[in-house]
């Protein structure tokens, strides 16, 4: 089982790395467009400016991978920035594209709350999902961002945060899934969630 993490320039890839390590599997990191359109299942990282994260993508061509990859049906994980990459696009330092594999935008909190959003704080399910099999309603994860999405379509909508009101923490449509919190540092509830997707990936994998 080859998971790759991708490596957009932006993010502490080795936590990530660490963290499915320590749940058995040894991922690897590339830029490489072509080690990630032959992995079993990508996981997109990610903390810092969207712009950034959406460059670092373009300029090795990794954004038509990773849009390759997603239509192909492998299972796909987006963490933090990596969730707001997906979408249509984003408003942090100017207007920039984003993916568009998921509809909607990404917006900043507003001005009267403190941000970055950082900290511990609950997510509240919607809907079932493989990936929060075994987690509580209202878990408390670590979140670290500024910006937060839009969906122009609730169905995608697994879970919700409040702060200052809600926003979706974990999306998912069909072989998508994505959280804007950081699982790799959420301990046992973090741990749980990356397993769900491991879980998810061999499922897929043996044609479950």
């Amino acid at each position: 089982m080859q998971i790759v993490i991708v490596d957009a320039g932006i993010g502490n890839l080795r936590s990530v790395q660490k963290a499915f390590e320590f749940l058995g599997t040894t991922p690897l990191i590339t830029h490489d467009p072509g080690v990630v359109l032959h992995a079993d299942a990508v996981v997109l990282p990610g903390v810092g400016a969207f712009g950034d994260g959406v460059q670092g993508l373009r300029q090795n061509g990794l954004d038509r991978a990773l849009c390759q990859f997603v239509e192909s049906g492998r299972p796909f994980l987006g963490i933090c920035v990596g969730l707001q990459l997906l979408f249509t696009e984003s408003e942090e330092m100017g207007s920039h594209r984003g993916l568009g594999i998921l509809p909607g935008r990404v917006v900043r909190f507003s001005r009267s709350l403190t941000v970055p959003h950082m900290g511990w704080n609950q997510i509240h399910q919607c809907r079932s999902h493989p990936l929060l099999k075994g987690v509580q309603d209202g878990a408390f994860v670590y979140f670290a961002h500024s910006y937060h999405a839009i969906t122009d379509d609730e169905a995608i909508v697994v879970a919700t945060t409040d702060y200052g009101g809600h926003f979706p923490s974990v999306v998912a449509r069909d072989n998508i899934s994505a959280v804007q919190f950081h699982p790799e540092k959420s301990g046992r509830v973090g741990l749980a969630i990356l397993r769900n997707f491991l879980e998810y990936v061999h499922d897929h994998l043996s044609g479950h």
